[in-house]
């Protein structure tokens, strides 16, 4: 794998298939589960932590699936689907630290919603802090904070995301 600050769309198609990170290690999910169309800055130094840093972006368009059946007449992208984006984005990251294994989201402390990602809105924005990466035998975890805004308004935050990735 080259290491890159940014990745396209069809890169992110490539790591769903799992040809970035090598056979049995870290992969996004394949649309319509992959949550972002591209990650616009990715590295190992900076953030609220100083432990790394990772954004990315959906450029929202009123046909995106979850809008027909969340909820009927009152589209609304679900919460959970920003909030699996953000656990996406952590294991993301531990795949291009290198880190080997598959991934799995372990969990999160807090999600504070203040808003919804609704047809209207042009662009999500994620943004990701690596808090800590701790390493046991067969095991490497992630823990993270993450925010996501909607046309630059805050719309939810998560404190302490938690990413596994599993030999």
């Amino acid at each position: 794998m080259i290491k890159k600050n940014n990745y396209n769309y069809t890169e992110l198609i490539e790591c769903a298939e799992g040809k970035m990170f090598g056979p049995g290690n870290a992969k996004l999910p394949s649309p319509p589960m992959l949550m972002f169309d591209k990650i616009t800055n990715i590295d190992s130094i900076s953030g609220k932590y100083k432990k790394g840093k990772i954004n990315a972006e959906l450029e929202i368009k009123p046909e995106l699936w979850f809008f027909e059946c969340h909820f009927k007449e009152d589209p609304v992208m679900p919460g959970c689907l920003g909030l699996d984006a953000m656990w996406q984005l952590v294991g993301f990251f531990l795949g291009w630290t290198g880190e080997p294994g598959k991934g799995r989201a372990l969990g999160v402390n807090s999600v504070k919603f203040t808003g919804e990602v609704l047809k209207k809105n042009k662009k999500a924005v994620y943004e990701i802090d690596i808090k800590r990466i701790l390493k046991k035998e067969g095991a490497t975890v992630g823990l993270a904070d993450g925010k996501l805004l909607a046309d630059d308004k805050l719309i939810y935050e998560a404190e302490n995301l938690k990413v596994g990735l599993f030999k």
